[in-house]
């Protein structure tokens, strides 16, 4: 890409992102859009302005983002947020503290060498740079004094890196302790999970096995249990019948509409009863809605007694009368056997993965290997299609290959918009189809929570992005490029792509700056959801909960977030010292990142689920993670100008890794389990115990008619027969 290209791509960016800041600007003060810009101000009942017109204008937002305090952040959006927006703000310091130093210093250090100026003369071929590579460590002699500033600089981006890191974790620590003593009651402190239990003994049921074993170890504070059932069928019919119980809504409200705009006794919808609607016998929608519901209340109810009695599994939940025993309990060894009676923290009701609870302990060691097994094949099948998409897609390949497009290409218009965007859109595009193949891969594993499955997901993205976008494009671009001198060469593999790194700086540049400005223009204007909105409105939706299903926000969608912004972090620590112009565009990145985002946790999202801080290990981990592949890198380039002092790289990779031991052994252990000394904290009311057990039972066997006989369902657990 030469500089023109760059500094088209920059501007028409940056033009974008100001048009998407106006359109937010605009769109967010009319009253229609309000549940797009404000929902989850408005579902906790405030006013979606705070005030009024006063803090209307465009750029309100902005004050109120700045001005709000963790804890307003927390109160909105939970602690999973707060601790996401440590991550942005810690990214951040690292790369303006990084920045301060490495634009004033190394950037004249390269900029007044000349060697690549030389490379270009002396060559056979025909070298070509352009002006941003004079910016780079590129430019700079092999074996020059000059090399001392960048290694100097490899040193500060590191410790900066520690330091902020060591912060930030202290932090996220505290804040998880913090939300973990709160005095409000929280279901799933009073519960935990058993998974593995042994087959039942002769003459007992299955709740009399886990009642009388946690009876013997807790005595004082277990409450009672819930054995877990396979809740398939049962779900199937539930689902179908709130199916019915939605279609029925809708139909009655085309009813009553239809008699303010046609004649006062209105018209009945009618639907086919085929497929989708389509073909079929033609009937009146409300009595067959109505006689569909009353067929199936009655075979719900069956199936639920039959569920309850017949489909228990080897899983319960197990509740206590004592947070402090909880936590205990979720985090101690129950059996000398690994495969038994195996006991861990209750996830929240809402977050409970049912089906995966009848997976047994071995079944779920297999499907693990099996996962993993899949995802590094996944990868390597990704790394042939993505080298192509960086190699095919930049424009001399193209016309190259593709001959017909030659004279469309050679327009200078064309050309520059083309060089411009095309492999950072087909990369973004490409990338996009994956979050949700490594969910299900990851709730294929067994993983008994959201979270958990969210946490696991996101880490699988995270390698593939390393692999497949900063790996796969530097390595299969310049393989493509260099093919021929490689077959004629092969001893100068490693050189060569050391050597493409300073020129490979342009695409990520412009990959970051896409990123930020269209990615997060789009964000904050939400145009997307909006027009979804509206169109849904106008055209699908006839009831209350259909209009509120179709603005409903959804979460932050850490499962793609978190290793979309670890891949920036990646690219920009990696080239922050061969190229630090690269550096005020991750700042840029961070910065926008964080501003729009603080505002779209206060104002926007709702969350899913809450863990209170679980994923930082996570990101933490893989943080230094992307320091350490920096630090190689470096190594690398280092070597590559043949610099003396080379090894002293060498120290900085052996003190990444004590880091990250220390901060495992330090920290990981209240995360992974909740710290007694933070359960012990009192509550302000004592918990309603029969409130928890009944928060755990799942939808599809709760009983609309008459709790009396919902209790006879769970077989009276008062008589030591069946539960749940």
């Amino acid at each position: 890409m030469d500089f023109s290209s760059f500094l088209t791509s920059l501007g028409t960016s940056f033009l974008i992102f100001v048009v998407l800041m106006l359109l937010f600007a605009w769109l967010s003060r009319k009253p229609g859009n309000s549940v797009i810009y404000y929902p989850n101000r408005i579902l906790k009942g405030m006013d979606p302005w705070e005030g009024g017109k006063r803090t209307r204008n465009p750029f309100a937002w902005i004050r109120e983002a700045i001005t709000s305090s963790e804890d307003d952040v927390i109160s909105m959006s939970g602690v999973d947020s707060a601790v996401y927006l440590v991550f942005l703000s810690t990214a951040l310091g690292i790369l303006i503290l990084s920045g301060i130093v490495l634009l004033l210093v190394l950037l004249p250090v390269a900029a007044t060498d000349n060697n690549l100026k030389l490379s270009a003369n002396s060559s056979t071929s025909n070298g070509t740079f352009n002006d941003l590579d004079k910016l780079s460590m590129g430019n700079v002699k092999a074996n020059s004094e000059r090399l001392w500033a960048f290694l100097i600089a490899t040193y500060w981006v590191s410790f900066v890196t520690y330091y902020l890191s060591w912060k930030a974790y202290k932090h996220v620590s505290g804040l998880r302790a913090a939300a973990l003593k709160s005095p409000d009651v929280k279901v799933e402190q009073f519960a935990v999970l058993v998974r593995d239990i042994p087959a039942v003994p002769e003459g007992k049921t299955r709740k009399e096995q886990v009642d009388s074993y946690f009876k013997g170890i807790y005595p004082d504070t277990f409450y009672r249990s819930m054995v877990v059932t396979d809740i398939k069928q049962v779900t199937k019919i539930w689902v179908k019948l709130e199916g019915y119980k939605k279609k029925l809504a809708r139909a009655e409200a085309i009813y009553e509409q239809s008699k303010t705009t046609g004649s006062p006794e209105g018209k009945r919808p009618m639907n086919k009863t085929g497929f989708l609607g389509l073909v079929g016998k033609k009937v009146d929608s409300i009595e067959y809605y109505n006689e569909k519901i009353n067929e199936l209340i009655p075979k719900l109810e069956a199936e639920q007694k039959v569920t309850l009695r017949e489909k228990q599994q080897a899983s319960a939940l197990v509740f206590f009368t004592s947070r402090v025993t909880a936590a205990a309990a979720g985090q101690s060894l129950h059996d000398q056997m690994v495969d038994s009676w195996t006991v861990i923290d209750a996830p929240e009701p809402r977050q409970i993965i049912w089906k995966n609870l009848l997976i047994k302990f071995y079944s779920r060691e297999i499907r693990q290997y099996v996962v993993y097994i899949i995802v590094a094949l996944t990868i390597l099948f990704y790394m042939i299609p993505i080298g192509l998409i960086s190699a095919v897609t930049t424009l001399k390949n193209l016309v190259k290959y593709l001959s017909f497009l030659k004279p469309i290409v050679e327009i200078v218009a064309i050309k520059t918009v083309l060089e411009a965007y095309l492999p950072q859109l087909a990369l973004i595009i490409f990338l996009a189809l994956l979050p949700k193949l490594l969910l299900y891969l990851s709730k294929a594993e067994g993983i008994p929570s959201q979270s958990h499955a969210v946490r696991a997901a996101s880490g699988k993205y995270f390698y593939f992005t390393i692999l497949n976008v900063f790996i796969g494009v530097t390595v299969g671009g310049t393989l493509f490029d260099t093919f021929k001198t490689i077959e004629d060469q092969p001893k100068e593999l490693v050189s060569i792509l050391a050597k493409s790194l300073p020129s490979n700086a342009t695409f990520f540049l412009t990959f970051v700056a896409l990123k930020f400005f269209v990615g997060y223009g789009l964000e904050l204007s939400r145009i997307v959801p909006l027009i979804i909105f509206h169109l849904k409105r106008k055209y699908l939706c006839k009831t209350e909960t259909e209009v509120k299903e179709a603005w409903a926000p959804g979460d932050l969608g850490y499962v793609s977030r978190v290793p979309g912004d670890l891949l920036i972090i990646t690219i920009v620590l990696c080239y922050s010292v061969i190229a630090p112009i690269i550096l005020p565009f991750g700042v840029l990145y961070f910065g926008l990142g964080w501003l729009i985002l603080r505002n779209q946790a206060l104002k926007v999202y709702v969350p899913s689920y809450e863990s209170n801080g679980r994923m930082w290990p996570h990101i933490h981990v893989r943080l230094i993670g992307a320091l350490l592949l920096y630090q190689v890198t470096m190594l690398g380039y280092f070597g590559v100008k043949e610099f003396r002092y080379t090894p002293f790289v060498i120290v900085l990779l052996i003190l990444s890794l004590i880091f990250i031991f220390v901060c495992q052994k330090k920290f990981y252990r209240s995360f992974q389990s909740v710290p007694l000394e933070v359960a012990s904290h009192e509550l302000k009311e004592s918990p309603n115990m029969e409130h928890i057990f009944r928060a755990y039972i799942p939808p599809s066997l709760s009983c609309e008619k008459d709790e009396e006989q919902f209790e006879d369902a769970l077989s009276q657990v008062s008589r030591t027969t069946s539960s749940v």
